[in-house]
């Protein structure tokens, strides 16, 4: 009972964990983004659209180096 257990929440949590790149990127994209809006005194809205664009550019690059991981392998 216990190695499934194990094996769930490694498997739940690898789902967040999986890609570091990614993970690193979003987060430094947030940073910079707050760091616009409180120093650098960007509108809100535009910040927004940074992080919108930032994090689908972000996901993108991800599920292709994902693919070029994969057909590489085989």
């Amino acid at each position: 009972m216990m190695n499934i257990l194990k094996l769930v929440f490694r498997e739940f949590f690898g789902m967040f964990i999986d890609d570091g790149a990614l993970a690193l990127l979003a987060l430094l994209l947030i940073a910079v983004a707050g760091l616009l809006v409180k120093f650098a005194h960007v509108d809100a809205l535009l910040a927004a659209a940074l992080l919108l664009l930032g994090c689908l550019l972000i996901l993108a690059e991800s599920v292709a180096s994902a693919a070029r991981r994969k057909f590489r392998g085989k």
